[in-house]
């Protein structure tokens, strides 16, 4: 089946978030020992949290947990023991369809998230698909993704369970015949909502094309998790559950996008747990955490050092705040109080930063509509579409086109070049060059390595 994923280079380390937020599950399929802290292992790992009352942090689980990691092993099964998932082989009609619910272009162009429900009935995929557009609605209410919003696609796969809602809702004891498997109580924490993955990538797998999965639980019960490592099969870059009826379970999946899409480490800390005392590893390579002093990362010129002293939207200066990655002390954060440290917050800059690098890692603000093979013509042109950048945050694409490498002067239209506008010399022996390069300004990245990556050249031949 076509694929527009990229696939990630390594493993990701990433666990869920602050004060309110949920565990994270990463599965680490031949990760060296002592790489990012996590275990070598084939297993499902995961970190206890604070819970959704914001109380504070909660005491580590000790039987499970890595020695000086803060991971704890799940074997990859369900619930007492038994695989993950329960329902029969037998299906009801309409199971796996696929519905595109945003269309912002080709595949092979566009950020593709999969939404897949679970505990969701034949009668019920009606709400199923109502979830779907209001939880994106909420994505795309913060920032960045107000901004790149014409940079995704988003698809609705139906799942249709036997029963409806999930397993461990409203308690401990309930077990439901659902399509994915989705139960709480997963690794004995009441809000940790884990799936089969398995099952989860034979309905992703009807989606033309998936660069990240978000599954819904037909629940109103707090909870969520991330899984957010490569899929070995399907390339996709994590896994985000919630349940699809709580206030606050958008935050969550908005969180774990800053996981799997930017890279970000969590911003949070673990006061009076024994071994987060203080942090004595090697320098993180995330980007959003560091050993490094606001002054050494200027002298080193690493981090987020471009953003030092600057206001942030997540409020007040970036600088080095101590506490992060889970330590009390020895890791620095940008910000006090950011997304990836509690929800109802915002992306700070670095951040924000992350994220937008993630976005073009699948997307480009530029696809041709003309192909580039074809050799142009007189009567021809050269059509580009533009994904724009919307909202107040948001500038003007710059986009140039040249001749041969010499810039021409401004077409009619941005998106398009009419080869009889053109000034080609009749006696040139070989063909012509007509390039254009369209380029993101945005102030929100300063990092040029990212920068370089909101370019985006397109390149036609053309002949008198």
């Amino acid at each position: 089946m076509r694929r527009s994923s990229t696939s990630l280079r390594g493993p990701v380390v990433a666990v869920a978030a602050a004060a309110a937020l949920v565990c994270t599950v990463v599965t680490a399929p031949g990760t060296a020992a002592g790489a990012a802290g996590v275990p070598s292992t084939t297993d499902r790992v995961l970190v206890e949290i604070p819970g959704p009352e914001n109380a504070g942090p909660t005491a580590l689980s000790q039987t499970h947990t890595e020695a000086g990691s803060g991971y704890i092993r799940v074997p990859r099964q369900g619930r007492d023991g038994s695989p993950a998932g329960t329902l029969s082989p037998e299906t009801a009609p309409g199971d796996g369809a696929v519905t595109k619910v945003v269309d912002n272009g080709p595949t092979s162009d566009r950020l593709d998230i999969v939404f897949v429900g679970d505990g969701y009935t034949a009668g019920e995929l009606a709400r199923f698909h109502t979830d779907v557009k209001e939880r994106w609605a909420e994505i795309v209410a913060v920032e960045p993704y107000t901004t790149y919003a014409n940079l995704f696609n988003v698809w609705a796969v139906d799942a249709v369970s036997r029963q409806s809602g999930v397993s461990g809702d409203p308690s401990r004891d309930v077990v439901r015949d659902t399509a994915l498997g989705s139960y709480f109580w997963c690794e004995n924490t009441e809000r940790l909502l884990c799936v089969d993955e398995a099952k989860v990538d034979s309905y992703v797998d009807n989606a033309p094309a998936v660069d990240l999965v978000m599954v819904l639980a037909n629940s109103g019960k707090y909870g969520g998790a991330g899984y957010n490592t490569p899929s070995p099969t399907l390339g996709y870059e994590g896994i985000a559950t919630s349940s699809a009826h709580n206030a606050q379970s958008g935050q969550v999946a908005i969180h774990e996008t800053g996981h799997s899409l930017g890279k970000l480490a969590d911003e949070y800390f673990y006061p009076g747990v024994p071994g987060y005392e203080h942090y004595t590893g090697p320098e993180p390579g995330e980007s959003n955490i560091t050993e490094l002093t606001a002054a050494r990362m200027r002298s080193t010129r690493t981090k987020w050092y471009r953003w030092l002293g600057r206001t942030s939207p997540d409020g007040g200066t970036v600088g080095a705040y101590t506490g992060g990655g889970y330590y009390v002390t020895g890791l620095n954060r940008p910000t006090d109080g950011s997304l990836m440290r509690f929800t109802g917050k915002p992306f700070n800059l670095p951040g924000v930063e992350a994220m937008i690098a993630g976005f073009h890692r699948h997307a480009s603000a530029a696809r041709a509509l003309t192909p580039t093979a074809r050799t142009l013509r007189a009567g021809d042109s050269a059509r580009i579409a533009l994904a724009r950048p919307v909202g107040p945050a948001a500038r003007p694409l710059r986009v140039r086109w040249y001749l041969d490498d010499e810039p021409l002067r401004p077409p009619a239209r941005e998106d398009a070049v009419q080869v009889s506008e053109l000034r080609l010399d009749p006696r040139r022996a070989g063909p012509h060059r007509l390039t254009v390069v369209v380029v993101d300004p945005t102030d929100s990245v300063r990092d040029p390595a990212v920068a370089e990556t909101l370019r985006t050249t397109l390149t036609w031949t053309v002949r008198a």
